[in-house]
């Protein structure tokens, strides 16, 4: 089976190479899949569109059964082609605009299977066609170690007389809300170090996972967040704001807390971790809910296989 992972080529905070792409294409080729890659490069509707020939071409020269398009612009992008079927993953920025929500609408409606990382964001859209999944997108569970906190923090070099907090992505990114994680700090009565997720490779990550005493996302808005995932698989406590599936994730995980947008309230909820000293029990929860690379790749060929067994000729 031959797929082809259609995804946005434009740079964007935190995710400009869209890891979680490329680790979803290798979970797949783990599972006997040939995979290619279409990065879609252009600004707004047109842009994409502009993408179709060069799409096209990619189509032909690799000759693929399936297109899996990752976001709605990407899809509606995907459909305009009809050789092969389409699915879609819907995450969360197509829903941010009235054209991308009317765009990944329309796009629902002609491709062969749709899928969303969180249930709000399949809400958020126009009418769309029953038959849906609800999928999130998986992490690298055996790229995430636990290691000692000590050896963690040595490695990356951090103080080891205060707290060390990671924030959830990059300052200048307005989405994750930068401003109201500072104002919650400037509440707490000691100085905490706050680190800015960004500009780290992978090894890195799961370094300060480990290191920090809890990851802190006072985010806007998200899809379903891979940052949240990957804590949780590293038992690193999470203060979040309760936007997505950000609540179901962190249900039952212990020394973790959902927050409105409320600064005292999540100075409240920090001051709780950081006093506990613990770390969580997310590992346990990321893998009972099935959010390996690998379980999710499996379900994915599962997908493709009944798109490809309905458009044999019976």
């Amino acid at each position: 089976m031959k797929v082809l992972l259609v995804h946005s080529g434009n740079s964007v905070p935190d995710s400009s190479h869209y890891t979680f792409v490329n680790q979803q294409g290798n979970a797949l080729e783990k599972q006997g899949v040939q995979v290619f890659y279409y990065a879609v490069c252009g600004k707004g509707a047109n842009g994409y569109f502009k993408s179709l020939s060069g799409l096209k071409k990619v189509i032909r020269e690799y000759d693929v059964d399936i297109v899996h398009a990752h976001y709605g612009l990407c899809g509606a992008l995907a459909v305009m082609q009809r050789k092969v079927p389409v699915v879609i993953t819907f995450h969360n920025g197509e829903t941010l605009t009235r054209t991308g929500k009317v765009l990944s609408s329309i796009a629902s409606w002609f491709c062969a299977h749709r899928i969303f990382v969180a249930q709000h964001i399949h809400d958020k859209l126009f009418r769309t066609p029953r038959r849906y999944d609800i999928l999130p997108c998986g992490i690298e569970l055996d790229q995430l170690s636990l290691i000692e906190k000590e050896v963690a923090l040595s490695n990356m070099g951090l103080p080891q007389d205060c707290p060390n907090i990671l924030f959830g992505g990059s300052f200048s990114n307005l989405r994750k809300n930068y401003a109201l994680a500072k104002q919650a700090l400037d509440i707490l009565p000691n100085k905490v170090n706050l680190i800015e997720m960004k500009g780290y490779n992978s090894k890195e990550v799961n370094l300060l996972y480990c290191a920090c005493d809890m990851l802190l996302l006072p985010t806007k808005s998200e899809g379903s967040p891979q940052v949240v995932k990957e804590a949780m698989a590293c038992n690193c406590p999470v203060v979040a704001t309760r936007v997505a599936d950000i609540p179901e994730l962190l249900s039952g995980v212990d020394n973790c807390y959902v927050t409105s947008f409320d600064a005292s309230e999540i100075a409240d909820c920090i001051a709780k971790v950081l006093e506990s000293g613990k770390r969580s029990n997310g590992r346990q929860k990321v893998v009972s809910m099935g959010l390996d690379n690998t379980v999710v790749a499996k379900k994915l060929v599962t997908i493709y296989e009944h798109i490809l067994s309905e458009k044999e000729p019976k």
